[in-house]
């Protein structure tokens, strides 16, 4: 195996356990509390969405162990933090929702973003697709940077 490919296969494997794992902190995990108010003004908005978060990336984490140990794989632990770093920071400001909001506005898909009616079915909307489209490219390139190391 040449050396691209086996970091090409590492960037694999770091992604399918962290998918995997953001797909259960997001729905499952992740406490009601806090998916509803994460969005709100002020430090109450601010801690929820933190907390939420630091749930997510420790179950990340969880995951990219379990991955590693069934298979064997190492990886450079400064790029797995510097890559889990970048995931949760960019987690952070999209599921803050103003800033994908406006994000929504500049590219000219504010009326996507607004389908739907979030109080009666949130992952029915526009603005919940949106999320988790979002949450998927940082996702990637940061499996990518995982596996530099």
């Amino acid at each position: 195996m040449t050396a691209a490919t086996d970091r090409a296969a590492r960037a694999g494997l770091v992604f399918l356990a962290w998918h995997a794992a953001h797909g259960y902190a997001d729905h499952i995990g992740q406490r009601p509390h806090d998916a509803e108010h994460k969005g709100d003004p002020g430090w109450p908005g601010r801690i929820a969405c933190a907390r939420h978060v630091a749930g997510l990336t420790a179950t990340k984490a969880v995951a990219l162990g379990l991955a590693l140990a069934a298979t064997g794989v190492r990886l450079n632990p400064r790029s797995v933090a510097a890559a889990m770093a970048a995931d949760a920071i960019t987690h952070y400001v999209i599921d803050r929702r103003a800033p994908l909001a406006r994000f929504a506005e500049a590219i000219g898909k504010g009326g996507f973003y607004r389908l739907g009616d979030p109080k009666a079915a949130p992952v029915g909307t526009g603005a919940y697709a949106m999320d988790q489209a979002a949450h998927d490219v940082p996702l990637a390139a940061a499996s990518v940077l995982a596996a530099l190391g």
